[in-house]
């Protein structure tokens, strides 16, 4: 590569890895954690499994009945569907399209059933820590669509930043990579860290900047297909994509008798091995015209995309459409699903989560590695003093605001468990506030070397907690737990132990005149 190349691209790499860095490391760094997404929220609601379940399990007959109990069913759309290994399962009620039904029946209904009590809960009771930084890896916190657009041009930028990275390291790729001088000046020792690391996180980090931009900008890339290729029919467009369902008609003639929805489900399971229940559809409930339409998918192990569906007339039983997950995998079903296996890393058990969330945190490390060679590289005596000061106070911001996210995360672990009312808006305040709080801290003491060693300190301080916290309110020991095969509620607790261990080791590594290539490490 010449030079006025090299210098093009290291440039590009520079601005656009500078623009992204703070939004970046808090995707990855909550994206990690949201690994864990279940475990968490089982862990805090104390609701544990003692085995792993795969699908709806629960007989849905017994979950009809109990709906029928508190809303007039007929006429609506039933969708019952299980999205995470937990207890709960999602119930969405469409109005009725009965319109001599009563007002309240002609309002639709979302609600989580618990499968063991049959208590429903709504979106503010269910939300949990695990929600939170699930939905804050994708700036759902911020007002749609405004958040997902951002982080979708955050990923968009990052996969700039990725590829214009490898070009300006791809004559010596090789050789640096080997390189490493931990006895070097602290601006060598960055760099060789955030090549290193970067190559090795380079095919992850890639994965989820492809994959996270399509989802957070699939919105902005369809718009076009809406007006031009279905004349501004949104409805449609979500029909072909298979993203909803056609709505059908309501003939207003009653069933005597609902059929069983429960034996559709089971003659579903019996159809294909290793088949998984993930979704039941009712359409039009207790009218001649009913269908159940049941959808799953195959054992991952047997294979990486395999969905099924299988389409039932109720007034007949017969089978109106079927997809075979074995043999009838379509391109749009093989598309989007590989996308979504892959951002979520949800098909080689723990093994794969717990290695995402070091790779995870190894993009988490390269991020701030760029950040403070950004800052090292414009501290020359040549540029002016106010430019200099201005770089240091921007630095300064970036990284409080970064590292002051782990000890945040640790203590809100303990606050969910000591307070077990922790809703959506007891979880937002504390976060949000005990992140601000922190921030401003460590942004006070305007010193690298103070907000890399306390940030990881404190945190894993804190993080040792987590465990006793857990033991002391619960009585769920990790020991304990094990024996019992409280699988998650065991996982959680010695996840924080090991990560607070190693956090803490780097702590004590951390030594204060390694910083003194920052020119004193003060910004003022």
């Amino acid at each position: 590569m010449n030079q006025r190349s090299y210098n093009i691209f290291f440039h590009l790499h520079t601005i656009s890895g500078i623009i992204i860095s703070a939004a970046l490391f808090v995707i990855f760094f909550a994206g990690s954690f949201a690994f864990f997404r279940d475990e968490i929220a089982n862990w805090q609601k104390n609701k544990e499994m003692p085995a792993i379940e795969t699908g709806i399990t629960i007989n849905i007959d017994t979950v009809l009945d109990s709906l029928n109990n508190t809303y007039q069913l007929y006429g609506r759309d039933i969708e019952i569907g299980k999205h995470y290994n937990e207890r709960r399962i999602d119930v969405n009620l469409s109005a009725s399209k009965d319109s001599t039904a009563s007002e309240e029946s002609k309002k639709g209904a979302f609600f989580y059933l618990d499968t063991n009590t049959f208590h429903t809960y709504n979106y503010q009771e269910s939300y949990t820590l695990g929600e939170f930084l699930y939905r804050l890896h994708f700036f759902a916190q911020i007002p749609y669509p405004y958040g997902y657009y951002l982080s979708g041009f955050v990923a968009f930028f990052f996969l700039f930043a990725l590829i214009t990275g490898i070009l300006i390291h791809w004559d010596k790729i090789v050789t640096n990579f080997y390189v490493f001088r931990p006895k070097a000046k602290l601006k060598t020792i960055w760099t060789d860290a955030h090549t290193a690391l970067g190559l090795i996180g380079f095919p992850f980090q890639f994965v989820y900047a492809v994959t996270g931009a399509f989802f957070m900008l699939s919105a902005i890339m369809a718009a076009p297909n809406i007006f031009f290729l279905y004349d501004g029919d949104q409805q449609k467009m979500y029909e072909e994509l298979e993203y909803t369902e056609k709505p059908e008609a309501l003939s207003y003639e009653k069933l005597k008798t609902i059929p069983s929805v429960e034996k559709y489900v089971t003659n579903t399971k019996a159809t294909w091995e290793d088949f998984s229940i993930s979704h039941i559809h009712i359409h039009n409930f207790g009218d001649k015209d009913m269908k159940v339409s049941v959808e799953g998918e195959l054992n991952k192990k047997e294979k990486f995309t395999g969905n099924g569906k299988i389409v039932y007339q109720v007034s007949t039983n017969k089978i109106l459409s079927k997809r075979n997950p074995f043999t009838e995998t379509t391109y749009l079903d093989g598309v989007k699903n590989v996308l979504y296996r892959l951002h979520f890393g949800d098909y080689s058990g723990y093994s794969l989560k717990i290695i995402s969330f070091l790779l995870g945190l190894i993009s988490c490390f390269v991020i701030i590695s760029g950040v403070l060679i950004w800052l090292v590289a414009r501290d020359k005596r040549h540029i002016p003093e106010k430019k200099r000061k201005f770089n240091k106070w921007l630095v300064t911001i970036y990284i409080a605001i970064c590292l002051s996210m782990y000890p945040t995360t640790a203590l809100s672990f303990i606050a969910v468990k000591i307070f077990p009312f922790a809703d959506k808006a007891f979880i937002y305040q504390f976060y949000f506030i005990c992140w601000l709080i922190l921030s401003i801290i460590f942004i006070c003491k305007q010193s690298l070397y103070s907000i890399n060693r306390y940030a990881l300190l404190i945190g894993s301080i804190i993080g040792f907690f987590i465990p006793i916290s857990n033991g002391i309110i619960t009585g769920n020991w990790f020991w304990k737990s094990y024996s019992e095969n409280l699988f998650q509620s065991f996982f959680i607790d010695i996840f924080w132990l090991v990560l607070a261990s190693i956090t803490l080791l780097v702590s004590f590594k951390i030594r204060k005149n390694q910083y003194k290539t920052f020119n004193s490490s003060k910004t003022s």
